[in-house]
């Protein structure tokens, strides 16, 4: 049995729709045993049919991620895949401080007119690869980065003046991007205050980590609450892996089977490789692990054990594919409107979920709704 209904927090999109986007692990973790590396699939051409995969199948989103780990880079792949995907947007994860904002501003909006439209960005908080940087400054930067994105996406000039970028003033003509009303839709995750509050004041999308229903009410509550302090709205998404079958009892076993090889030693090692292992959130993670059964679930469907080898998203839901369903569902009526899933391997696992699962949700882009990417009616040549 499930938990009892939550109520729903009241979010940016009142429609009961999700946005349901994959992944493509740019970051060299594809694989199909937890704690084996793969190399085969850190490729480019790998990544890419991900990608192309993910667009046949039908997800309206793709999540490409960026990190300081074998693998590929975030703006040159999107790019260089932009021209061979038609219908899927791409949330582009970008580390604030990497590039000169204006300049940031420039290559998204050049990266926005590639796709049509079709780019979101996933806005990421944490400290530039080898440095272990002041909070506090941190999130400093990330604001005056998105104040700088937002001038350049919609003014006529950016007139800037703050403690980490300075005076900045600079006239937007080539800063234009295809999305004509506000520039792509901003994702941000983060659990600490400092975090949220940047979210609640500046971001349109809230994205969590998988925790227990209560959790992900609260912190979803918070972040409300912080952004009407602000007269602002957003909107909730859930970053979580998948493990879906005709069965419950198939998919525990996928889940199995995924663990089979698994060794403490080398999966702790993978995790602390990334630059993110340290952080709240995955402290965050590791706690809800603790709480976990013998079998690794803190919670009907929701399991935990992928967190032993994995920094960031440590949960999974494992069922059949009406448990899934209703537990999606279940997450749409508190108010989520977004998901990112992703299963190991993630082509095959894409491929189960389109399946199973994916006919059965109102899938919608948030872009697409909150008139982000014009207008653009379909034309069909007289034969």
């Amino acid at each position: 049995m499930l938990h009892q209904p939550i109520a729903s927090i009241a979010t940016r999109t009142t429609e009961r729709i999700c946005e349901v986007a994959w992944f493509s692990d740019l970051c060299g973790e594809d694989t199909e045993f937890i704690s084996v590396r793969d190399p085969d699939r850190s490729t480019f051409a790998h990544c890419r049919e991900i990608a192309l995969a993910a667009e046949r199948l039908g997800f309206s989103n793709l999540l490409l991620p960026t990190s300081y780990m074998i693998g590929q880079e975030v703006i040159p792949f999107a790019a260089g895949i932009s021209q061979d995907l038609t219908k899927i947007s791409l949330l582009t994860a970008i580390r604030c401080g990497e590039m000169h904002p204006p300049m940031l501003a420039r290559t998204l909006a050049s990266l926005d007119q590639m796709l049509e439209g079709r780019l979101t960005i996933n806005i990421i908080n944490s400290d530039l690869p080898g440095y272990r940087e002041d909070a506090d400054f941190r999130y400093q930067r990330c604001a005056e980065t998105i104040q700088i994105l937002k001038q350049a996406w919609t003014t006529d000039r950016i007139d800037h003046d703050g403690p980490v970028y300075g005076k900045i003033s600079l006239a937007t003509d080539p800063v234009k991007p295809y999305q004509q009303n506000g520039g792509p839709l901003l994702y941000f995750g983060g659990t600490s205050d400092g975090a949220r509050d940047v979210c609640a004041r500046y971001c349109d999308v809230f994205l969590m980590w998988p925790e227990t229903e209560e959790l992900l009410y609260a912190n979803m509550q918070d972040v409300s609450e912080r952004a009407a302090r602000y007269g602002r709205q957003v909107d909730f998404g859930l970053r979580i892996h998948i493990i879906v079958r005709e069965t419950e009892e198939e998919a525990r076993a996928w889940s199995q089977h995924i663990m089979s090889k698994f060794d403490p030693v080398r999966g702790a090692a993978l995790k602390n490789a990334s630059q993110s292992s340290w952080s709240l959130g995955v402290q965050r993670q590791n706690e809800l692990r603790e709480g976990a059964n013998a079998d690794g679930f803190v919670e009907p469907l929701l399991w935990t054990d992928i967190g032993k080898a994995r920094s960031g998203a440590g949960g999974a839901l494992v069922g059949s594919a009406d448990q899934i369903v209703e537990k999606i569902n279940r997450y749409m009526d508190m108010g989520i409107r977004a998901f990112i899933f992703s299963g190991y391997p993630l082509i095959e696992e894409a491929e189960w979920f389109a399946r199973l699962v994916l006919p059965r949700l109102p899938n919608s882009s948030l872009s697409r709704l909150q008139g982000r990417i014009p207008f653009k009616p379909e034309t069909h040549e007289l034969s």
